[in-house]
């Protein structure tokens, strides 16, 4: 008579060879060695069910018409605020995932693409709706990076430092870019990528969910295939371990829930002065084609027609969506047949660029001033 094990094994081929997309998944947090309280939050869901997977083990499983989720949110804000405010991103995006993904017809990519990009901001409201009316978490806020798999593409939602990466061949790929103050800097040409990675202004970032009521999320996509592993980490990971060495412990370590523990034991031997956080996720199944060298792998915008609201309707339904959530009522999913407001995404966008050439004008007229100065 076959065990459980072997009876889900046989049931994980059978599907294997019947053109399904597999995914074997395993997240791990930890406070590291000096931080006494983890800020870090993580979620990973079967969108069907719409509820979080509770890893002891690595969970197996067929990836469902509605896909799933994976997220890593990183808080900020001091004393309990940064845990508040990553566990509220994670539980709101999910929430606001089940209540209205769930209910679409489509199970097109724009349409998936405009949940993940509305639930993140749903959560931005959220957390900074709470942090106004609260005066003793003011400020607080999260990273938040989002990955959501569709058939055989990942869609990213992505606001802050977190990272994803794609392991694909030995060789850890990152999908996602940091919005960052030396990330700026590196694209200025005004740093390299090495001294970005020592640099004090690290951990400088132009966005994250809750301090600011709007937020640009930047939206990316990558095509997985076969053998593909990706890993979705906070920069208590990255901060310290640089991509290679990801790939290595993907390559090396026989299961997932190994790379994730020496992931996080590597940070921690070289210091662990920040919480760690590392969800991993291994697709297989015949539904994946085989990766050929000149496909990309990176950060690949995606371009849609989106179906969020037009006009100040926006802004009011996320108002209307934030009361919801505060008052724990069942959310209304956002009408999905108008097409965006391009005039309010240019200002959105050109108030982050203002921003971000502002900080950059700011460190070069100190850099000019060093080299003057008697």
């Amino acid at each position: 008579m076959k065990t459980p094990t072997e009876v889900r094994a046989a049931r994980l081929a059978g599907e294997a060879q019947s053109g399904s997309v597999l995914v074997e998944v395993y997240a791990l947090t930890d406070v590291g060695r000096t931080r006494d309280h983890n800020e870090d939050a993580f979620v990973v869901s079967d969108l069907a069910r719409g509820l979080p997977i509770e890893f002891d083990t690595p969970v197996q499983q067929k990836v469902g018409a509605r896909g799933v989720l994976f997220m890593v949110a990183d808080g900020m804000g001091g004393a309990a605020a940064g845990e508040l405010a990553s566990q509220t991103a994670v539980d709101v995006v999910l929430r606001t995932l089940r209540e209205e993904w769930a209910e679409q017809k489509s199970v097109a990519p724009d349409a998936f693409v405009g949940a993940l990009e509305r639930a993140t901001q749903t959560a931005n409201g959220v957390i900074y709706r709470y942090a106004t009316e609260h005066a003793e978490v003011r400020g607080m806020g999260t990273t938040a990076t989002i990955a959501g798999l569709l058939g055989d593409q990942l869609y990213l939602a992505q606001v802050g430092d977190s990272r994803a990466y794609l392991v694909r061949d030995g060789e850890a790929r990152q999908l996602t870019k940091d919005q960052s103050l030396v990330q700026k800097l590196i694209e200025a040409g005004e740093m390299t990528e090495e001294a970005a990675e020592v640099s004090e202004r690290k951990n400088i970032i132009l966005q994250a969910l809750g301090p600011e009521a709007h937020i640009k999320v930047d939206l990316t996509h990558q095509r997985v295939r076969r053998g593909d592993v990706l890993i979705l980490c906070s920069d208590g990971l990255t901060g310290l371990v640089r991509g290679d060495e990801i790939a290595r412990a993907v390559r090396e370590e026989g299961d997932l829930l190994s790379a994730c523990r020496r992931l996080i034991n590597l940070a921690n031997e070289l210091g662990g002065p920040d919480n760690i956080t590392v969800v991993a996720a291994r697709f297989d199944g015949a539904g994946l084609g085989r990766a050929t060298p000149e496909e990309p792998v990176g950060h690949q915008l995606y371009d849609r027609a989106s179906s969020t609201p037009p006009g100040n309707d926006l802004e009011t339904l996320l108002r209307e969506r934030t009361d919801q959530m505060l008052r724990g009522a069942p959310i209304e999913p956002f009408p999905v047949s108008v097409r965006e407001n391009r005039r309010q995404q240019g200002l959105m966008i050109r108030a982050a660029l203002l921003a971000a050439g502002l900080l950059l004008a700011i460190y070069l007229g100190w850099r000019w001033y060093g080299r003057v100065a008697p």
